[in-house]
């Protein structure tokens, strides 16, 4: 609803950044599959700016930001998915620094680890889903094996033993 206000208010050729939760881009409802057909057949949804958790307080969700034009279809969508390296939140907020590869980026949509584009001729119509996964593989966390779990649970447990024997001799 929100998204469906600020695409009504937006005058020919006006240019649009709005804030949404992502799953806004892979939702089932007729409501958000007719928004994003919207989108994609009546604006120009040019940029998806992918954000940490965190990034908004209160959200509880990953945000996007959308970006797009009133007057043209899309014909492609630059995504970029942004990682910068730290947990974000109340006293680790989002700074200029952050963005700055995006902004450099942007400005030709240009591909990289952290952004692609996707065709709209290869998106469903049935859904209209705009939730592309990063071909460069940015969605991927290195995972730590179970032998290297096991050791750092070793390690803590000794260390809490250590503690605990300690505590023992003060008493």
């Amino acid at each position: 609803l929100f998204l469906q206000h600020f695409i009504r208010m937006l005058k020919a050729g006006g240019r649009a950044g709005v804030v949404i939760k992502n799953t806004f881009l892979s939702n089932t409802d007729n409501a958000s599959v007719s928004l994003r057909k919207l989108l994609l057949e009546d604006y120009n949804l040019h940029t998806v700016l992918d954000l940490p958790g965190g990034t908004f307080q209160g959200a509880g969700v990953k945000t996007v930001v959308l970006f797009f034009d009133k007057g043209a279809p899309t014909r492609k969508v630059w995504y970029y998915q942004l990682n910068p390296g730290r947990n974000m939140g109340k006293t680790n907020p989002l700074n200029d620094n952050d963005l700055a590869e995006f902004v450099a980026l942007q400005k030709t949509k240009a591909d990289s680890p952290q952004s692609w584009t996707v065709d709209v001729s290869g998106i469903d119509t049935r859904t209209y889903d705009l939730s592309a996964k990063n071909p460069n593989g940015g969605d991927e966390k290195v995972l730590r094996s179970p032998e290297e779990i096991l050791d750092e649970i070793a390690a803590l447990d000794a260390e809490s033993a250590e503690v605990l024997a300690a505590i023992r001799g003060l008493l």
